[in-house]
C-alpha cells in the first residue's frame, strides 16, 4: 500500500507516523511546500517575542528524522498542484527548480491547512506588512524586528495569533496598536468577557481600537500606514495581518471532490471525503460542532492531530471515527489566562438554543493560603435540560484546569447536578473544597429549580435606571460591607449590609422588586433567599459589583461610568 499525505505539520505527520506504527511495509510519502515539516506552529509568536531563543526548537521532526525513525519520504519545498481521481496520481513541483511530476498513490491524505484570509484592501503587498502562518513567516518577523528595531507597530485582528504577537511586540519594547473590525476581541468569548481583555491588554500599555475597519496600507519614510474606513490613520515601523484563515481547499475543489462551510473540504465521519481513496484533516476540512452538531470550521492543533490519528486507524482498517470539535483553547496574556470551551451565550443562541449563563467570580484556591487569585467564569448551560454548553474562564492560575474539566463535561453530555457531583482534587494550594466548578453547577441549579432568579448586569442598569423615581420600578439593593461600598457602588443603589439585611427589612420598599448584588454574587444570593422567604421579589445580579467593574471600563460600554439612562457608575 502506498499512501500519499499532503501537508505535515499537526495533521498530516501525525497521520504518517500513525500510519508507520500500523503498517510497516507502507510506503508513506509526505508532500510539503514549506521548509517544514513538523514544527510547533502555537510557539511562532514566542520566538519572535525571545521567550523561546533556539530557532532549532521549533522544528520538532525534519525530513531526515523522519526517515530515520519511521522510513517515511519527506519531500519540503514541494507543492502539489493537482490530482488525477483516476489514475490516483498526484502532480507535484518541485519549488526549488519549477519541474513537475506525478506521484502513484493508493490511499491520499490531504494535510493543506489554512491561508490567512485576504481582507482585500489596497497595499497588501507592503515589506513591512506581514502574516505568520508558517516557521519561514516567523523568521522573517523576528530577523526584520532584530535588523530595524522598530518601536511601533500596527497589529490587524484580535484573534490568538493577532494577540499573542501583540503580547510578544510589546514585552520587546515596541509600543502596539490591535485594530479589530468587530466590537470586541476573541471571537471564542462573549463581548463581557472580553471586556476583561480589553482592559488588561490597556493596562499593559497596547492600545485597543474595536469596531474599527481597515481600509488598506501604504509605504512611510521607514514605516507604514495603516488606513481606517474612520479616524486617523495609524503609522508604525511595521504591521501584522491577523484576520483569520480560510481553508485551504483549491486542489480539493479542482479535484472535484465536496466542499461545505465556507469552501472546506467535506468528509464523513471516518475523515473520507467524497472519494473513498481520499481523506482529509486539519484545518481545511469542516467538522461536527460537538455540542450544537452542525457543520463548523475549527482550526486548532488538537482536533487536527487527533483526525490525522484517525484517518491513518481507517486506511488500515480499523474503524474509527471522529466524534466533533468543541473548540477547546486557552491564550496567555501576560499574566492573564483566556480559555474557552464549547459555545458562548450568543453563539448557543444563535444556534436556536434555549440558553443561559451564569458568571461567577471564585478564588483559585483556597483564599487563606497565600497567593489567591480571582477567576471570571461564564458557564452556558441549556434552560430546559441544564445540559452544559459552553464556559469561559478568565484569570490566573488555574483557569487551564477548570476549563478542561468542563471541556471534558461537556463530551459526556453532563449536565449541573454532574457538575456539582464532579470529585474534584483538593489541596489549599490548588483548589476550594468547593471547587469553582462544583460552584457553577451549585449556581445554574439554583436557577433551575427555581431558588434564584438572576439577571445580568446590563439587564439590571436598564431596569433600575430607566425607572428611576418610579413607585413601582426595581431597586438595585447593595448587600456589600460599608468599607465596600465606599470604594464604589451604583448610583442610587439602597445599601443594607447583608449581616443586617433581617433586622432591617422595613427599610426595603414594598411591592418593587429587588435587584441584590454584592462583590461576587454569593451574597447577594443568599440575600435573596432570605428576602424571597420574607415575602419580596428579588433577582440575584449575576457576577456581583466586581464583575461589573472589570467590565464597565472598557470603550466598548457607555462612557465616564455612565449606565444605561445616565445612571453614574
Amino acid at each position: 500500500m502506498k499512501v500519499v499525505i499532503i501537508g505535515g505539520v499537526a495533521g498530516g505527520a501525525t497521520a504518517a507516523a500513525r500510519l508507520r506504527r500500523l503498517n510497516e511495509a507502507a510506503e508513506i510519502v509526505i508532500i510539503e511546500r514549506t521548509g517544514y515539516v513538523s514544527y510547533a506552529n502555537c510557539g511562532l509568536p514566542y520566538y519572535i517575542g525571545g521567550v523561546i531563543t533556539d530557532r532549532a526548537k521549533l522544528t520538532l521532526q525534519t525530513p531526515e528524522s523522519f526517515w530515520d525513525r519511521f522510513r517515511i519520504d519527506v519531500r519540503v519545498r514541494q507543492e502539489a498542484v493537482s490530482i488525477d481521481r483516476g489514475a490516483r496520481t498526484v502532480s507535484i513541483r518541485r519549488l526549488d527548480d519549477g519541474g513537475v511530476y506525478a506521484e502513484r498513490y493508493d490511499k491520499l491524505i490531504l494535510s493543506p491547512g489554512a491561508r490567512p484570509v485576504d481582507p482585500g484592501v489596497p497595499g497588501t503587498d507592503s515589506e513591512r506588512l506581514f502574516t505568520l502562518r508558517t516557521v519561514e513567516d516567523t523568521f522573517r518577523i523576528h530577523d526584520f524586528v532584530e535588523r530595524e528595531h522598530p518601536q511601533t507597530a500596527t497589529i490587524v485582528g484580535g484573534g490568538f495569533i493577532g494577540l499573542e504577537m501583540a503580547e510578544n511586540l510589546r514585552e520587546r519594547g515596541l509600543d502596539v496598536t490591535v485594530v479589530q473590525r468587530g466590537s470586541h476581541l476573541m471571537p471564542t468569548l462573549d463581548q463581557d468577557m472580553a471586556a476583561i481583555l480589553h482592559n488588561h491588554l490597556r493596562k499593559h500599555g497596547i492600545r485597543v481600537l474595536l469596531d474599527a475597519n481597515v481600509a488598506g496600507f501604504s509605504a512611510l519614510n521607514g514605516g507604514i500606514r495603516t488606513a481606517l474606513a474612520e479616524g486617523a490613520p495609524l503609522d508604525a515601523d511595521l504591521a501584522i495581518m491577523a484576520v483569520g484563515v480560510a481553508p485551504e481547499s483549491t486542489l480539493a475543489r479542482e479535484a472535484g471532490l465536496e466542499l461545505g462551510l465556507r469552501g472546506a473540504i467535506k468528509v464523513d465521519e471516518h475523515l473520507r471525503t467524497s472519494d473513498p481513496d481520499i481523506y482529509a484533516v486539519g484545518d481545511a476540512i469542516e467538522v461536527k460542532h460537538a455540542v450544537t452538531g452542525k457543520p463548523a470550521l475549527i482550526a486548532l492543533a488538537g482536533p487536527a492531530n487527533k483526525q490525522g490519528r484517525i484517518a491513518a486507524d481507517n486506511i488500515c482498517g480499523i474503524d474509527r471515527t471522529f466524534k466533533g470539535s468543541q473548540g477547546s483553547s486557552v491564550l496567555k496574556m501576560f499574566d492573564l489566562t483566556v480559555a474557552t470551551t464549547g459555545l458562548t451565550l450568543r453563539a448557543a443562541q444563535a444556534a436556536g438554543l434555549a440558553a443561559d449563563a451564569v458568571v461567577l467570580t471564585p478564588a483559585n484556591h483556597a483564599t487563606y493560603y497565600p497567593g489567591s487569585e480571582s477567576l471570571v467564569m461564564k458557564v452556558v448551560f441549556e434552560q430546559n435540560t441544564g445540559r452544559i454548553l459552553g464556559a469561559q474562564i478568565v484569570g490566573g492560575a488555574g483557569s487551564d484546569k477548570r476549563i478542561d474539566v468542563i471541556a471534558t463535561a461537556i463530551r459526556a453530555g453532563m449536565d449541573a447536578t454532574d457538575l456539582t457531583e464532579l470529585d474534584l482534587a483538593y489541596a489549599p494550594p490548588y483548589a476550594s473544597a468547593k471547587d469553582p466548578v462544583n460552584m457553577a453547577g451549585y449556581l445554574i441549579e439554583n436557577i433551575l429549580e427555581g431558588r434564584v432568579e438572576q439577571v445580568g448586569w446590563s439587564e439590571a442598569l436598564e431596569l433600575a435606571a430607566c425607572e428611576h423615581g418610579s413607585e413601582a420600578g426595581p431597586v438595585l439593593l447593595d448587600t456589600r460591607t460599608a468599607d465596600e461600598v465606599a470604594r464604589g457602588s451604583v448610583e442610587g443603589a439602597l445599601h443594607v449590609p447583608l449581616d443586617e439585611l433581617r433586622e432591617r427589612l422595613d427599610e426595603l420598599p414594598s411591592g418593587r422588586r429587588l435587584l441584590v448584588f454584592c462583590q461576587s454574587g454569593l451574597r447577594s444570593y443568599v440575600a435573596c433567599r432570605i428576602l424571597t422567604q420574607h415575602g419580596f421579589s428579588c433577582a440575584n445580579v449575576s457576577g456581583g459589583y466586581g464583575f461589573l467593574e472589570q467590565t464597565l471600563r472598557d470603550s466598548a460600554l457607555p462612557p465616564s461610568g455612565t449606565g444605561p439612562c445616565g445612571r453614574q457608575v
